[in-house]
């Protein structure tokens, strides 16, 4: 796999880059964003640099520099083409050996690397971990990324590419890098926020772009248990878009998705025409 590593304005390759005292290296005092690429384009680059800019207000961190951002993404674009994975970083900067910060300037790291297309499905574990609705970081994508790390070995280790955890109340919540929606009695439905998922860039465009396409698609509290029953399944992230979902654990679902393919179907098309939607 080949990675260019942009860190604090410079290309870095395999070169030392990391102070060992960064706070987002000791204690995961840090944020960060996962985007698509395609052609050297960058997939809904403002929604994912509010939503950076939310998860630094949520840490009491201040604005990234989108200027200064943008640099290290044009940096280690150039010269990639196809389908690429970006990933930027920002963290706390150079911090003590605990949870307090001293106030040093805030490390940049900016990352790409060429990636396939994902398949038109997967298949997905539910586990029993959950998410805590409550906690102070709910909702911020932080690099705080252990209990995902966990969720999806076990995950991988039971052949599917990704774990589904509920929250502390039981309710239907995310997976470790993914949102996921159901088709129930001709619904497409999705956690709400408040259950303690990630506002998804790609589950927030799904839901807007697929009510724009007429289709029956909302939020609401689930109960975890409605996987067992759920007629039709998807998660969505940044690299996947909308990916069906065959299997949840050991129970097969139909092949026949209509509604996931016509989620799917409505995406790309409005994905195709608004490449930074606001």
């Amino acid at each position: 796999m080949t990675i260019t590593v942009w860190v604090n304005g410079e290309l870095v390759d395999d070169k030392p880059s990391i102070v060992a005292t960064d706070h987002g290296l000791t204690v995961g005092d840090g944020v960060f964003e996962t985007c698509k690429v395609v052609d050297g384009e960058v997939f809904a680059r403002t929604r994912h640099h509010d939503r950076l800019d939310r998860s630094l207000a949520g840490l009491g961190l201040p604005a990234a520099d989108r200027g200064y951002l943008d640099e290290g993404i044009a940096a280690v674009l150039d010269g990639l083409s196809g389908l690429v994975r970006l990933r930027y970083t920002v963290t706390g900067g150079l911090g003590p050996l605990g949870s307090e910060r001293i106030g040093e300037p805030m490390t940049y790291v900016v990352m790409a690397s060429p990636i396939d297309a994902p398949p038109a499905t997967t298949t997905v574990l539910p586990v029993d971990w959950t998410r805590n609705e409550r906690s102070a970081v709910a909702g911020l994508k932080t690099t705080s990324y252990a209990e995902n790390v966990v969720a999806l070995r076990a995950a991988r280790e039971a052949g599917a590419t990704e774990a589904i955890l509920p929250n502390t109340r039981g309710e239907l919540c995310e997976g470790t890098g993914s949102n996921i929606f159901v088709v129930v009695d001709g619904e497409v439905l999705t956690p709400p926020l408040e259950s303690g998922a990630l506002a998804g860039i790609t589950r927030a465009l799904a839901l807007e772009w697929g009510q724009d396409a007429g289709l029956p698609v909302r939020e609401r509290t689930l109960p975890m248990s409605v996987l067992d029953t759920c007629d039709e399944a998807f998660i969505t992230s940044s690299t996947r878009d909308i990916q069906g979902v065959s299997a949840i654990g050991e129970r097969s679902l139909p092949a026949d998705r209509p509604l996931t393919e016509a989620m799917a179907r409505a995406f790309a098309a409005a994905a195709a025409k608004e490449k930074d939607p606001a």
